[in-house]
């Protein structure tokens, strides 16, 4: 069995606040503190280590948006926002900033847990996906490198292209490196002896 997760609420109403937290226990979810707001949240993420913030507001402005997107950026975490009222914009930029579930007029004791599962899952997509990409990003780089190291050997050793990845690969194995590696070192050494 998976260990709960661990939750920062952030409302400054007690009454709405109660709603979520009873949603959050009803859930088995750990509830860590209870914030009036998102000033300096990045900080307060970074010192409680929430697996999930949830926050219930009347509507989202600006700063609050802006904390998030901070957050976001330095503690990523899966958010899940309740927000009594709001507009599309505010919904966009909320998104943007990082909210995984965004949830206008729909606050009720029962439908905490959903919408938190359903801001985890987002988060865990995004995020898998994110990765993914970064992956492949890398390995098209990487590719591109061995490419030059490959032409850089053909023309200085007079080579044909199957003979340099060879090579290439070689010296991978014995270095014990990754041949993107090797390429990469290959191509840096050519360009410091060109003074």
């Amino acid at each position: 069995m998976s260990k709960p997760l661990s939750v920062v609420l952030i409302d400054d109403n007690p009454a709405r606040a109660e709603i979520v937290e009873s949603g959050l226990r009803d859930a088995g979810y750990v509830l860590l503190a209870r914030l009036d707001g998102t000033y300096d949240l990045a900080t307060r993420v970074s010192v409680l280590q929430p697996d999930v913030i949830v926050i219930s507001i009347d509507n989202p402005g600006r700063d609050a948006i802006e904390d998030l997107r901070r957050t976001t950026e330095q503690q990523p975490r899966p958010i899940a926002l309740f927000a009594d009222r709001s507009d599309p914009a505010t919904i966009a930029a909320g998104m943007e900033a990082g909210v995984s579930a965004y949830v206008v007029k729909g606050l009720t004791q029962d439908r905490v847990q959903p919408v938190v599962d359903v801001a985890v899952a987002h988060f865990n997509r995004y995020h898998s996906m994110r990765e993914e990409l970064e992956r492949a990003r890398l390995s098209l780089v990487e590719r591109k490198t061995v490419d030059r190291a490959k032409g850089l050997l053909m023309e200085q050793k007079g080579i044909g292209e199957e003979a340099a990845y060879k090579l290439l690969r070689k010296l991978a194995m014995d270095q014990n490196k990754r041949i993107g590696e090797v390429a990469q070192d290959l191509l840096t050494y050519a360009k410091a002896l060109k003074f």
